[in-house]
């Protein structure tokens, strides 16, 4: 951690950041939610200057390494929580066939409720934790913290196996995946 807490101070390099839902609730368990979150990935990276260098969806959580093109990866990451929010917390509105649905949206509710700088619902925690990537070391230390995550945590053997993440295409140093990925 950076002097006075976690703020992106150079706006232009490449951060590790970490996106969790509030409470820790396991949203993306269902494919149709990890789409929708890819889908906000790639317009923010065709649209806002989304760099993405490495990613892995977790149940609860995204871990990211990413930088922005415009300079200004605050208001990228800012624009990508409020709109994956909304989108998220109206898919699961909408969605019938969602057992969970007022257990989540009432927790959305309430964490909203508790927070002044929400209304309505609060679906990502506001601290993504964010930390430069200040050397080579540091951010192949979070790259490999990416990657691992879904190891450590039990749901695959070896990382390229799983599917919401980048790790397949640092293996194959191609474009394999469901996000392009800008190669460190």
């Amino acid at each position: 951690m950076s002097i006075g807490g976690y703020k992106i101070r150079n706006q232009a390099e490449v951060h590790f950041l970490t996106f969790t839902v509030v409470e820790w609730a396991d949203v993306f368990t269902r494919a149709d939610y990890c789409e929708l979150l890819i889908r906000d990935l790639k317009y923010c990276q065709q649209y806002k200057g989304l760099n993405l260098h490495a990613w892995c969806l977790m149940s609860n959580h995204l871990h990211l390494l990413a930088s922005s093109a415009t300079g200004d990866l605050s208001a990228l990451v800012r624009d990508f929580k409020k709109v994956s929010a909304k989108r998220i917390v109206a898919a699961i509105g909408a969605n019938q066939c969602e057992s969970r649905r007022a257990w989540l949206l009432r927790h959305f509710r309430d964490a909203a409720a508790d927070n002044t700088r929400n209304s309505g619902f609060q679906f990502w925690i506001q601290n993504n934790c964010p930390q430069e990537c200040f050397a080579p070391a540091f951010t192949v230390q979070k790259l490999n913290y990416i990657h691992f995550n879904p190891v450590k945590s039990g749901v695959v053997e070896r990382p390229e196996h799983y599917r919401y993440s980048s790790a397949r295409a640092y293996l194959n140093r191609t474009q394999t995946g469901p996000i392009e990925i800008a190669f460190l």
